[in-house]
């Protein structure tokens, strides 16, 4: 690569101590170690010094309430200083939650300010609580705050922007954000996810209501669908998609429960394989939004895994490699057998509202 090339990919990071002070319990798997690991991956010689520097806030109420409903945001906040509060049988929160799961979403915030300021290209939120499980009136599946549905109505309310796409490679089915953008077409939601799985929602039918029918896509798959099948998934439906939507900006829930050893989760992504769809959303943000491309954490529970795959994603976004359309097919094609079974109901459902060639 040119070394012209490389300067040109300013990449910031989102990451801050604070986010480690939620505690969702003992042996839970959203742990603080799944930071622990990444920073740790950050501050080794080959990273350190890489990344713009962009320090969260937190978010304000005006924010929050785009998404989530008033008394949802009071009963998140009555928990403050609480030792222990269950919200929902799988998140609970400790003192200083309800201060990190705001620390998150203004931290997303944040990011789409430094992208669109120029200040940096593209950008990774290393944050947690999670958020895509979240709900309007209620916590669900580790999430406090919808993280990204925050992040994507801030991107339309303060910066003007007409489309946003949303895209969600996690695991599990992102209901919340889903549910946030249902009757939108402002906000294309597109998601890949192990189905039927928690929390249920997602299936192939659910292509969203009124004014947003056809703005929500899902891909439902079955296990044990690895690198190749989400490259297919991603060139041939989600690429055609996003070049006819034309968003401003590009925002990723970035799960990395897909990853193959993760103990949540029975896909056999590789940290190869995130590089692959980070290419891939790259040329989407390229040729649609002058590179304009947010990653925000969610899931992942092998912590060694994610932070190779969270290093991964990271060198591709900043262009210390560079996966040409060579390199994708090569790993697309050794997995041609996958592919039709995963990709054709979807192009049928979707066809009404996009044209495929």
């Amino acid at each position: 690569m040119k070394e012209a090339d490389r300067i040109s990919r300013k990449t910031g990071i989102v990451r801050d101590e604070r986010y480690l002070r939620h505690d969702a319990g003992f042996a839970h798997p959203e742990s603080p170690e799944r930071l622990v690991a990444i920073y740790r991956m950050l501050d080794d010689a080959e990273m350190a010094g890489k990344f713009h520097a962009i320090a969260p806030r937190h978010a304000t109420r005006e924010e929050l309430e785009r998404i989530h409903r008033p008394g949802y945001v009071n009963l998140v906040a009555e928990t403050a200083g609480k030792s222990h509060f269950s919200l929902d049988p799988d998140t609970s929160t400790v003192e200083d939650s309800y201060d990190t799961a705001l620390l998150a979403a203004g931290g997303v915030c944040n990011a789409i300010d430094s992208i669109v300021s120029g200040e940096v290209t593209n950008a990774f939120a290393l944050i947690r609580p999670p958020g895509h499980h979240a709900e309007a009136d209620r916590a669900a599946g580790f999430c406090l705050f919808n993280n990204i549905a925050v992040g994507a109505r801030y991107a339309t309310a303060r910066h003007g922007m007409k489309k946003v796409l949303i895209v969600d490679w996690d695991l599990h089915h992102g209901n919340g954000t889903q549910h946030s953008f249902y009757e939108d077409a402002d906000i294309l939601y597109f998601s890949t996810h192990q189905y039927p799985y928690y929390p249920g929602t997602g299936a192939l039918g659910e292509t969203g209501r009124g004014k947003g029918l056809g703005y929500t896509i899902n891909v439902p798959l079955s296990p044990g669908a690895g690198d190749g099948e989400y490259l297919s998934i991603f060139r041939r439906v989600l690429k055609p998609v996003a070049l006819q939507f034309k968003p401003d900006m590009v925002m990723v829930s970035a799960g990395f429960d897909i990853y193959y050893q993760d103990p949540l989760g029975a896909m056999e992504v590789t940290p190869g394989g995130f590089a692959c769809l980070t290419r891939i959303l790259l040329d989407i943000a390229d040729a649609c939004c002058g590179g304009k491309l947010l990653m925000v954490l969610e899931g992942g529970y092998n912590t060694e895994g994610e932070a190779a795959s969270v290093q991964a994603v990271l060198l591709e976004m900043h262009g210390d490699t560079r996966l040409t359309e060579a390199d994708l097919d090569k790993i697309e094609i050794e997995e041609r057998h996958c592919r039709d079974a995963a990709l054709r109901p979807v192009v049928e459902k979707i066809k009404p509202y996009w044209q495929f060639s």
